[in-house]
């Protein structure tokens, strides 16, 4: 296996250019040539508290640098693995964010994940508020079916809300709406939520299976990822969240009683191990309120490992490709 090293440069953590993982850049979208594309999604319009989720995509990928010293794919000594050792992973830079126009900021947003998707890639996005994952799941509209899981403290399944059906507690309502999405896993739900009983009623009656953090728990991590449909092919939305504020409280509606980082990570191997994954966002990051930096590097650190899960999974024959 070959490494940065060889080329005799050091390049350590805190030098170059803060793409993801330290990977190309791309910024040509027709160009992409790649295992793995990068969008960010730097869009907080959506925010009804604490807004700062702008600043997310920057910080996961300076974060994601901590895990970039130059080796060749990174070995897990309990797996007896190496993860990531040949995966092509490009940065594609951000979606053009116009401010206060949530609708043409979203529509740029698609435009990206269509970019990946037409070039085979796999599609992980950088937010932002959880807005922008309706725009990611509205650019799977011609391509084939597949499961939503949910990691999140809220339910996120308002319909509207002062006029309002595009903001970060609409994605879920809005993707139960597309015909191409067959189901949703909601995993992480506690506690005092953005969402009234109805919409958990109506949750439940589009056919949404919902599961707090101690009812996730209680069932441990291969029994809650068997509820979801078997071999279906699954789209990831990752709220940081859902995660206990002690480990990530750079977030602008943190909740007490939130996953610890080998939950989440466990539940993911097993989806990663069982379903291949057709696309991945993570949103919620807002830096500025974590002066140690420790939730961008959760962040980061849980997208990486996902991502190695999920290459090893389809080199091994586990899971079937994606598109492309």
């Amino acid at each position: 296996m070959t490494n940065h090293y060889d080329t005799g440069r050091l390049n350590l953590p805190f030098t170059g250019i803060c793409t993801f993982a330290r990977g190309p850049y791309q910024p040509d979208w027709s160009a992409l040539d790649t295992d793995v594309a990068v969008l960010g999604a730097p869009f907080d319009a959506g925010t009804q508290w604490r807004s700062g989720t702008r600043f997310g995509p920057r910080a996961i990928r300076e974060a994601s640098t901590l895990f970039s010293f130059g080796h060749a794919g990174a070995y897990d000594h309990e797996d007896d693995t190496t993860y990531l050792d040949g995966v092509r992973i490009t940065d594609m830079g951000d979606a053009d964010i116009i401010h206060t126009d949530t609708l043409q900021s979203h529509a740029n947003i698609r435009k990206g994940v269509e970019a990946a998707l037409a070039a085979g890639a796999l599609p992980v996005t950088l937010g932002g508020d959880h807005s922008i994952n309706i725009p990611c799941i509205e650019a799977y509209e011609d391509q084939p079916p597949f499961h939503l899981l949910q990691i999140d403290a809220h339910l996120d399944f308002v319909d509207e809300r002062h006029g309002v059906t595009r903001g970060h507690g609409n994605p879920m309502r809005r993707a139960a709406e597309k015909p191409w999405i067959t189901g949703l896993t909601q995993v992480g739900i506690r506690n005092v939520s953005s969402t009234a009983r109805e919409g958990y009623e109506d949750a439940r009656h589009r056919g949404s299976d919902i599961l707090s953090v101690r009812q996730t728990r209680a069932l441990g991590s291969k029994a809650a990822a068997a509820r979801l449909p078997q071999g279906a092919p699954v789209y990831i939305t990752i709220d940081i969240d859902a995660f206990c504020p002690s480990i990530a409280p750079g977030t602008g509606t943190p909740s007490h009683g939130g996953f610890l980082y080998y939950e989440v990570l466990e539940l993911l191997q097993q989806v990663a191990k069982t379903h291949p994954v057709v696309g991945i966002d993570l949103v919620e990051v807002a830096p500025d309120y974590d002066p140690t930096g420790s939730t961008s590097i959760l962040a980061a650190q849980l997208l990486l490992n996902l991502l190695g899960f999920v290459f090893h999974a389809r080199n091994k024959g586990l899971t079937p490709q994606t598109s492309g």
